[in-house]
């Protein structure tokens, strides 16, 4: 790794004693410098693109050119003559000042269209072409090389440290609702230009009036080629590997015409490439966006979904995917769009973890001598885990423009789920377990909007949003018994806890059985009417209400050894009248109105508010136990937006909130949700208060080729709704139940990247800082949690178009947990150093390497390394040819295991998870 460095370094200064620079000023006829100037060097010899660059506020621009050279050098500037001329480069440095003469806007046009890289107000446009060398396969791998542009470890792409939110493809949204199936899945070589749509507004008449600086989309350009044809690639591979024979299919077929589109995708294999996992599938929003928590209420719809482990290469050892995908689009005239996507994704999985847990003990002070009921005992825990989710997604939408002044659009998206999952653990404590899961969640949501501009005064915008959710997990576990030695010193583990739960101990197995059901209605509406006052100003009104009904029903028992069925009867401390039934309803009222004030002044634009809220909250148990709350709040609220450039920014918000927790919460009745963690509710909690505060910044310089994003947040949470966890006595079993903590919980967190372009060489450095506090109640005794955790990324990256690229990487987290029940901070790193090769040899042959090690260590003791190498050698006779073949190796070195630490208020954890042993394959692609 050293060695390598060292040669990059080496390389970018040899690169760059070789360069002469070109700089100069650009000004206009009157002698005012030109912002943003289109500059672009062109070699005399190659005729190709030699270096490209902008002018900055001043006027400046700079290129780097080789020396002893000829190039044509071209300036533009929309509005203005294009001004071209001859350099000739020797060994010094080359001075050229220009003036601009006015005409129409259509002498840059050529320019721009050769340019890497243009800023059009809030757009960004790449030139893909540009950043390609010919290993580029997927728009993911050309999305990583553009500046200002990062993929981060979840596949989720990040302009100025904010994630994208959709793609669209000329125009037309592909997949809305999440972007991986497109960076995945549309090939390279379709793409034209990819343009980064900053302060992205999906009403064009709201742009003007609302502030969008945290919203970004991303829209695919294609080739001319591409369009009113098929195009895309089918993917059929083969291979071995140490327990199975190895299958993948993947066709990726598309189809884009002025008036209709068709993206086909599909995708079989057993190889752990999972373009959508169970999580993804479960957070498919289809470009939903809640309207009401920006005026500061957040209320949870119950989840009782199953404990689905997400799954992917590095974390199972064992992965089936199956995906059909189709998205489509119909303009049948103008003014109507009709689209919607289908998905079904089948996901089956095996993994094996072996979780070694450090409690911490139970007393007022850490310094004092432990009583038996103070310790829980340490606890080395193997699972075996099988789980298979079914998974179909539909979504329709409709947007009608009747005119430029009116719009009317609706979208219907739902999800349908069949799931399942069976473990098999071994717990030094507990000993032998089998826990069984079953779900057959659905949730439909609806979405109706109009927007209706009266004149160039007043415009009204009413978003109504519908959700209809229902869950129904069920789950079972089976404990071994000895019903001999129950009131034995020495008796086995579950047995005191099976005292307390009420259980039976009379059988040889303890098994337990958890129905639930929860179904979700809320219905989410709100009007805005916007009056512009002037060019500077604008006034929002807002009136809205959420409506919102759940329901909870459930029963706890057990089934004895001849298939009877028992009731138990609990004994928990702390709960005076322990049930083992739910039969509640939650219903939750807010009708709330408000004001903004928009001003732009300057650089400045300030928008403070203000919204007034009206609570109704009632929750009923057993159709008698009534708990009703109404109340009032207002919450303040401030913007500030300073605009010191066109791509630079400050951005500040302070905004009060309220959470108000979920049906789940509030149920009295115990639930399992495992064999060791047994919940009640509590009737009478409260909403939680949050301050917020964040300040951001973001910069992206093309004169410096620099990009620089910063954020800070500080949240301050009153009436938290924490957990009080009893331990049973010397056992791992807990009971839990919530409250509101007397103590205000905070936390404060930070994060920046900063990004640079040398010539050939992509540089990024990135820092993220969390300091929290939180309160707890374990065994009813107060617990204090402070968590300090940090990491540290930085990257070097090549993007030569002829000679080999490198990639060097390097991450490191650290992670100090100071809580009150230990007697010294627990301490936690993670190095993982990175680096990545491909080449495109002969103009056939394509060279991928990636190789990372990790290394985790607690309290200065490596509890673990891991090094994983995956490679790929790619043949095809030219970069037009239809037929390619790929030999592909993962995970080379057989490694068979990872590990990670996890820190909470309770457990200081270890985890070693299998990973997919293993894989070689042959695969051969046909293109379209």
């Amino acid at each position: 790794m050293k060695k390598l460095l060292f040669l990059t370094i080496f390389m970018v200064t040899l690169v760059s004693s070789a360069q002469i620079k070109l700089t100069g000023v650009v000004k206009d006829s009157i002698g005012d410098p030109l912002e943003m100037a289109n500059v672009l060097a062109i070699n005399k010899v190659t005729k190709k693109m030699a270096s490209y660059g902008f002018t900055d506020v001043k006027g400046n621009y700079k290129l780097e050119l080789g020396a002893n050279g000829t190039f044509d050098v071209k300036i533009s500037y929309v509005g203005m003559k294009t001004t071209d001329f001859v350099v000739e480069t020797k060994s010094d440095n080359v001075i050229r000042n220009v003036t601009l003469e006015y005409d129409n806007a259509l002498n840059g046009i050529n320019i721009v269209s050769k340019m890497p890289v243009t800023i059009k107000g809030d757009t960004i446009v790449y030139n893909a072409d540009s950043f390609q060398n010919g290993t580029e396969r997927k728009l993911e791998d050309v999305l990583k090389k553009l500046p200002g542009v990062e993929v981060n470890d979840s596949g989720e792409i990040e302009v100025e440290g904010k994630t994208v939110e959709k793609i669209m493809v000329d125009g037309k949204d592909f997949f809305d609702g999440d972007t991986k199936l497109a960076t995945k899945n549309i090939p390279s070589n379709a793409v034209d230009k990819i343009e980064v749509l900053r302060n992205f507004a999906d009403v064009s008449q709201l742009s003007s009036v609302q502030n969008n600086q945290d919203r970004v989309a991303i829209n695919i350009r294609l080739k001319e080629g591409k369009k009113n044809f098929w195009f895309g690639d089918i993917t059929a591979g083969a291979g071995d590997s140490p327990d199975d024979n190895l299958y993948l299919l993947q066709p990726k077929l598309f189809y884009y015409s002025p008036k209709y589109t068709i993206n086909v995708i599909g995708d079989v294999n057993n190889m752990g490439e999972v373009v959508l996992d169970r999580s993804d599938i479960r957070n498919f929003s289809g470009g939903f966006r809640s309207q009401s928590p920006s005026n500061g209420t957040n209320i949870s719809l119950a989840s009782a979904g199953i404990g689905f482990l997400n799954a992917n290469a590095r974390n199972a050892n064992r992965i089936e995917t199956k995906l059909t995908a189709l998205n489509f689009s119909y303009s049948p005239n103008p003014k109507l769009d009709l689209s919607g996507f289908l998905i079904f994704s089948s996901n089956s999985n095996g993994q094996r973890n072996i979780n070694n847990i450090d409690y911490i003990d139970i007393v007022d002070d850490p310094n004092t001598v432990e009583d038996e009921s103070s310790v829980i005992p340490d606890d080395i825990v193997d699972s075996t885990t099988d789980q298979t989710s079914n998974t179909g997604l539909f979504k329709f939408s409709a947007n009608y423009k009747q005119n430029v002044s009116k719009q009317f659009s609706y979208d219907l998206i739902g999800r349908f789920s069949n799931e399942y999952r069976k473990d098999d653990v071994d717990s030094k404590v507990l000993s032998d377990i089998s826990e069984n899961e079953r779900a057959t969640p659905y949730k439909i949501n609806q979405n109706f909007s109009y927007f209706y501009t009266a004149n160039e005064k007043n415009i009204f915008a009413l978003e109504v949003q519908h959700l209809l959710q229902d869950e129904d997990p069920f789950y079972v576990a089976s404990l071994e018994n000895d019903p001999s030695n129950n009131d034995d010193a020495n008796n086995d583990g579950f047995d005191d806890s099976a005292e307390t739960l009420g259980l039976d101990q009379t059988n040889f197995f303890y098994k337990l059985e958890q129905d639930r059901r929860v179904k979700s209605n809320q219905l989410d509406a709100k009007l805005d009417y916007y009056n512009i006052l002037n060019d500077k100003s604008n006034l929002n009104f807002v009136f809205g209400t959420i409506q919102s009904v759940q329901n909870f029903d459930s029963k706890f028992f057990q089934i004895l050894d001849n298939e009877s069925i028992y009731t138990p009867t609990p004994t928990i401390v702390g709960n005076t009248d322990p049930q083992t039934t739910n039969d509640t309803e939650y219903t939750f009222s807010d009708i709330y109105t408000g004001l903004r004030y928009r001003l732009k002044s300057g650089i400045f634009t300030f928008t403070p508010g203000v919204t007034l809220h009206a609570y109704n909250v009632k929750n009923t148990q057993y159709q008698t136990e009534i708990v009703e709350d109404k109340f009032q709040k207002i919450f303040p609220e401030l913007s500030i937006i300073a605009q010191f450039k066109q791509s630079e920014s400050l951005r500040f918000s302070y905004k009060q909130e309220v959470n108000f927790t979920d049906v789940n919460q509030l149920a009295r009745g115990i639930v399992a949700n495992s064999y060791g963690s047994y919940y009640y509710g509590n009737q009478d909690l409260m909403n939680a208060h949050i301050h917020n505060v964040n300040l951001n910044y973001s910069s992206f310089n093309l004169f410096n080729y620099t990009n620089v994003f910063a954020r800070i947040n500080y949240k301050k949470t009153i009436d938290q709704i924490n957990s009080n966890v009893i331990f049973e006595p010397g056992s791992v079993v807990s009971s839990s139940t919530s409250l509101n903590s007397p103590f205000d919980n905070e936390s404060l967190t930070a994060s920046g990247r900063l990004g640079k372009t040398f010539g050939k060489f992509k540089t990024s450095l990135g820092a993220n800082y969390n300091l929290s506090k939180t309160y707890q109640f374990i065994n009813s005794l107060e617990n204090t949690n402070e968590l300090f955790s940090q990491s540290y990324t930085a990257s070097l990256s090549t993007n030569f178009t002829k000679a080999p690229n490198v990639s060097l990487g390097y991450s490191l987290s650290l992670s100090d947990q100071n809580n009150s029940s230990r007697p010294a901070t627990v301490k936690g790193v993670t190095n993982a150093p990175s680096i990545g090769f491909d080449a495109y040899i002969w103009n056939s042959l394509t060279v991928r390497s990636d190789f990372s090690y990790n290394e985790v260590k607690q309290d200065g003791v490596v509890a673990n390394s891991f090094k994983i190498w995956d490679a790929t050698l790619a043949y095809r006779k030219d970069k037009d040819a239809k037929w390619e073949y790929e030999l592909v190796g993962s995970n080379l070195l057989a490694t068979g295991s990872r590990s990670t630490v996890s820190t909470s208020n309770i457990a200081f954890t270890v985890n070693e998870t299998f990973i997919l042993p293993r894989f070689v394959s042959l695969r051969v692609r046909y293109q379209l």
